[in-house]
């Protein structure tokens, strides 16, 4: 492989708290615009304000009652979704062409990290064919939505750590009328903070993207 060519390690992870949706999906396109060859990957790890998020695809008919909780149109795949506080948001702004990665291979990836880390606490979850997201006995704990330009990926994983899972009865999540959903402290029975939950995806996310790299 030519020299400049050569595959990073791993991405640049930052910690980013509680933000607002708007000007963080505004930051991800930026990056992914202006990154060249050379840029490293990076991956954004935060929380945000309560938001329902609809796709590209998203049917109006799947947002029941958005009620005082904003909804933005967004450039992922996918449906409806909600986004709020105890709720880790694991953007992945990744050069998949440079890192020998199709789509669905990524998906897989997050789909695996988060199968991987909720192991961590003894949880058995999978994903499923016929609904991207990572599922425990027929709930939905993490959905997923990616955009690809110009080889580049961005958007990711949230996985529902800690939560008020209220806002989802507002929607049909992912387009699934009457899709149940679940969490962490849920499954466990008790609280679980979101920098357990991040450092655990954070060091199975860089495990599984090393290994994909070195293929």
């Amino acid at each position: 492989m030519p020299e400049d060519s050569a595959i990073p390690s791993g991405p640049r992870v930052e910690w980013l708290g509680r933000r607002r949706y708007q000007p963080i999906l505004e930051a991800m396109k930026a990056f992914t615009d202006a990154r060249d060859h050379g840029t490293p990957d990076a991956c954004w790890l935060l929380e945000h304000e309560p938001v329902f998020t609809q796709g590209q695809a998203g049917r109006a008919e799947h947002i029941l009652m958005p009620g005082d909780i904003p909804v933005v149109q967004v450039d992922r795949g996918g449906q409806v979704t909600y986004h709020g506080p105890g709720q880790l948001m694991v953007y992945t702004l990744i050069d998949i062409r440079r890192r020998g990665l199709g789509v669905r291979q990524l998906v897989s990836l997050l789909e695996d990290t988060t199968v991987a880390a909720l192991a961590h606490w003894d949880i058995e979850a999978a994903p499923r064919q016929d609904a991207p997201g990572v599922y425990v006995a027929g709930e939905k704990i993490a959905s997923l939505g990616l955009r690809v330009r110009r080889g580049c990926a961005y958007h990711g994983l949230a996985l529902n750590v800690d939560m008020d899972l209220a806002p989802f009865q507002r929607i049909n999540p992912c387009g699934y009328a009457g899709m149940p959903v679940t969490q962490i402290r849920d499954q466990i029975g008790g609280a679980v903070s979101l920098d357990a939950v991040s450092d655990i995806v954070q060091r199975k996310l860089l495990e599984r993207l090393q290994l994909a790299g070195s293929e």
